[in-house]
């Protein structure tokens, strides 16, 4: 008897409903990347310590690379392509473009998405909220500020 460890992975992604056969033990940073080709979810750590790799799960921000994607069976999943429409920017990257907090880019798309998940449940959050928000995800060019105040903006831009 062959051991197979392929499953069967029921997955919306971006809008787009899946059905995929994957390794058991493929990581949702892994299916997202390696096996749809999106590249905007970025693998930094790979151990869950620094956001680059933050999705949306159900609207709640999750590390991409220490979830498995079968946790991920039957739930929806935006990643930072799902966003906007293809050739349009969303309000938070517009927030992020024109803050200055896109530095080298790599840490941004996480921010994004951790953005995302607490503005969809906090319209107007203050410092610490958004403080709280964003401290699972990482910036090695040390553009807080810069990024705290983006957030602030995408507020305004998305609710007034």
């Amino acid at each position: 008897m062959i051991n197979d460890k392929r499953k069967l992975l029921k997955i919306t992604v971006n809008g787009e409903e899946r059905t995929d056969m994957i390794d058991g033990d493929m990581t949702l940073l892994d299916y997202l990347r390696d096996y749809l080709g999106l590249f905007g979810t970025k693998r930094s750590c790979n151990c869950g310590e620094c956001g680059s790799c933050t999705v949306l799960m159900d609207g709640r921000a999750i590390y991409s690379c220490v979830t498995l994607a079968l946790q991920a069976y039957g739930k929806t999943v935006l990643t930072i392509e799902g966003l906007a429409a293809p050739g349009e920017v969303h309000p938070i990257q517009a927030a992020f473009i024109e803050s200055g907090a896109v530095h080298c880019g790599f840490c941004t798309p996480g921010f994004i998405m951790s953005t995302k998940a607490l503005l969809d449940r906090k319209h107007y959050p203050g410092d610490d909220e958004i403080k709280e928000a964003l401290a699972g995800n990482l910036c090695r060019c040390t553009g807080y500020v810069q990024i705290i105040n983006a957030v602030k903006l995408a507020s305004k831009k998305l609710y007034g």
